[in-house]
């Protein structure tokens, strides 16, 4: 205190006595400082239950366990099972005083469960600390995250960081609203349009657990439809889960279940609503407020209440795959909480993946799909223009689109937008040899050359040299062609074809939401399609060779996904809506996309899988590193006697400009994979020794990194 603010330049002695009272009860008002973490040298124990069996939060697989603690008697009221805890950990015996471990740094963790004793003969360290006395951890959840863990080979702490959203205390001190009573049972509204749409609408309301694959007829009614499924369910007094692959799809979902229900009687969670935002409404949800949770992959392990329905909407969009450790996929992640809370199951898309088709398949699930007339009288009309054609067409040698496509423009653009779908986002993403299609490889390098916008020389997409004199090392010509062009390129060809039309784009840079029903060209990316008010009047789709030619076992069925998702914005056919794609007609993929047969084609995939032993029908896991430590993993692992090990093969090159996905070997260094295969119903055994493998390694301190993976997206 400054001499300045004493009273008469005196000392604190001389303090009136009602200024010493004010002191007093200001202190007695004030809260009790927060205990620091501390060893608790000295206290008591809690009288009863005094040990704490802890989970702490290290994602290394040779520490999934539990380790016991002792509860000092000052925590005994907050240490409960569920709360988040401080535990020092590391201590060693020689760090022992008074019957009681020390030492060892702080590290956060679950406390699981409370015990009178033991297992651990020794000395137990004490609780440090409890962060707080919110139980956000119940038994459900932990034998969610610990099948997820098996199941893929992780570790329990890994799961648990993606499934319980880090601590916001603001959040934390605000009550959450009192529960709302069940809705009213809804109508099936467009339900009506599936063979068994109303009665699964209405085994839902009656609290039954029905298991449906779903293939949506196109348009923009999906969304009601998953609101009304969920309605149903809240009204049978049991909570929904739906999970969605990105923010749009559950904007769109948001709207219909709030037209529905009104506000109130959902939550939203998704990654980029914040840390405080997110976090209240996930302890809404886990408080039992809010029955019902709609948001992306980081929805998968809501803490819903009574889980009756668990729903996924297009489950081949790549968003539903978890790149962090262990990468679950939500299809599966909502497959296990189906079976563990035996609760409704529905998988809905406009399209229909193998997975989907093996749910079906083993009758696991049941179909959910519209008749033939329904799907004829809601789809658009689809016209395919292949390789011959372009041949024989002048037009489409002297500009890239052909002459069908630019009429269905020229009508289309009478009647409102026109979308345009292309598989690259920039100008000119790769260039290919005009006589053989070789692509254009750098000489240093071996990356994609690239066209530029200034029409200057070649330049590689990944060390950026530029490439004056090339050739094909195939054939020897000198002429090149474009191998996929991209959407800003496409979007300028239009913009000179047809001047008086406005032109956007939308893709990863700068995604469209909606447009206006106004006659305009969208040129956009696969994944990043507006919705259209009224729908599109028609649509191309670009270039689609380029997807159908990728080495991937997937590329049929993901090409096939996202011309289904382009052409289910489109009108009717009966309203005009027509839908050009430039691609060879005779292809399997094309010929469902001119049928609207997503499910003969996972159908007729899933068979010959069935015959190659690839997956889904078998199990199958990936190891990759560098050659010296996949080979000595390879020897370690006890693998199933059914196992079959394919490889292991080099990796390509990362080079250093390059994007590089997870998984991928660091920039310059060589990596091989191999692919370990096992039968149906011994997934679980090559998971298990994968991990104990694994855990192995670590816990000899191996400074060489092998990457395992179950269930891999890219085998090839």
């Amino acid at each position: 205190m400054s001499s300045e603010n004493e009273p008469g330049g005196g000392d604190a002695e001389g303090a009136p006595p009602e200024q010493l009272a004010l002191i007093r009860e200001s202190v007695r008002r004030a809260k009790a400082p927060r205990a620091k973490p501390r060893t608790w040298r000295g206290a008591a124990l809690a009288k009863e239950l005094p040990v704490a069996r802890v989970l702490v939060d290290k994602g290394v697989l040779h520490l999934d366990r539990y380790f016991d603690y002792a509860v000092p008697e000052e925590l005994d009221a907050d240490a409960q099972p569920g709360v988040r805890v401080r535990v020092r950990f590391g201590a060693g015996r020689h760090r022992v005083r008074d019957g009681r471990r020390e030492g060892g740094g702080l590290i956060d963790g679950f406390l699981v469960e409370r015990l009178a004793e033991s297992d651990y003969a020794g000395p137990l360290a004490a609780l440090a600390q409890v962060v707080s006395p919110e139980r956000v951890l119940d038994e459900e959840l932990l034998g969610l995250a610990r099948a997820v863990a098996d199941r893929y080979a992780g570790s329990l702490a890994d799961v648990l960081q993606l499934a319980v959203p880090p601590r916001n205390a603001r959040a934390e001190k605000r009550t959450s609203p009192d529960p709302l009573p069940p809705p009213p049972v809804p109508a099936p509204g467009p339900w009506t349009r599936y063979e068994q749409g109303a009665a699964f609408v209405a085994a839902l309301a009656s609290g039954g657990a029905p298991r449906a694959v779903w293939n949506a007829l196109p348009g923009p009614q999906w969304s009601e439809e998953l609101a009304r499924a969920v309605a149903a369910t809240l009204a049978s007094g049991r909570g929904a889960l739906v999970v969605l692959p990105d923010g749009r799809a559950v904007a769109r979902a948001d709207a219909a279940l709030t037209a529905l229900l009104g506000e109130g009687r959902h939550a939203v969670l998704i990654a980029d609503a914040g840390p405080e935002k997110r976090y209240a409404q996930w302890l809404a949800v886990r408080r039992g407020a809010v029955r019902a949770v709609i948001g992306t992959r980081a929805a998968m392990f809501a803490p819903v209440r009574d889980l009756g329905l668990v729903a996924l909407w297009d489950d081949g969009d790549d968003s539903h795959g978890e790149p962090h450790a262990p990468q679950p996929h939500a299809r599966d992640v909502l497959l296990l909480r189906a079976a563990q809370d035996r609760c409704a199951f529905l998988l809905g898309a406009w399209s229909c993946t193998v997975e989907a088709a093996q749910l079906v398949e083993t009758g696991w699930a049941r179909p959910l799909v519209a008749a033939r007339e329904q799907v004829r009288s809601a789809a658009p009309l689809v016209r395919t223009v292949g390789d011959g054609d372009l041949a024989r067409d002048e037009a489409a040698r002297a500009a890239r689109l052909p002459t069908l496509a630019w009429q269905v423009v020229r009508d289309g653009l009478r009647q409102g937008p026109v979308l345009v779908q292309v598989p690259r986002r920039g100008y000119v993403p790769r260039m290919a040899c005009a006589a053989c299609r070789t692509p254009a490889r750098c000489r240093h390098c071996s990356g994609p050359l690239e066209g530029q916008e200034s029409g200057a020389a070649l330049r590689c997409g990944w060390c950026g040299r530029e490439e004056g004199g090339w050739h094909c090392p195939e054939c020897g010509a000198f002429r090149l062609r474009a191998q996929v062009v991209g959407a800003r390129r496409t979007a300028e060809e239009l913009g000179r074809a047809f001047p008086a039309v406005p032109v956007r784009t939308s893709g990863r840079e700068h995604v469209l939401d909606t447009v206006s029903d106004a006659p305009a060209l969208i040129v956009s990316t696969p994944g990043a399609e507006p919705v259209a008010e009224g729908g599109y009047a028609a649509a191309l789709l670009l270039d689609g060779w380029a997807m159908l030619g990728r080495a991937d076992l997937r590329a049929g069925e993901d090409a096939l996904r996202r011309w289904l998702a382009a052409a289910a914005l489109v009108r009717s056919q009966g309203a005009g809506g027509t839908v050009v794609a430039v691609a060879e007609p005779t292809l399997r993929p094309v010929q469902a996309l001119v049928r609207w047969d997503p499910v003969g084609h996972a159908v007729r995939e899933l068979a010959e899988r069935a015959e190659l032993g690839f997956p889904p029908v078998s199990r199958m896991a990936s190891v990759a590193g560098p050659p010296d430590a996949v080979a000595g993993f390879l020897r370690a692992v006890e693998l199933p006697a059914e196992a079959e090990v394919l490889g292991p093969v080099p990796l390509p090159v990362t080079s250093a400009g390059r994007p590089r996905r997870v998984g991928d070997p660091p920039p310059g260094e060589h990596w091989e994979r191999a692919l370990v295969r096992v039968p149906p119903g011994r997934g679980a055994a090559l998971a298990g020794a994968l991990k104990a493998a694994q855990a192995a390694r670590m816990a000899r301190g191996s400074e060489t990194a092998v990457w395992v993976r179950i269930d891999p997206p890219d085998i090839g």
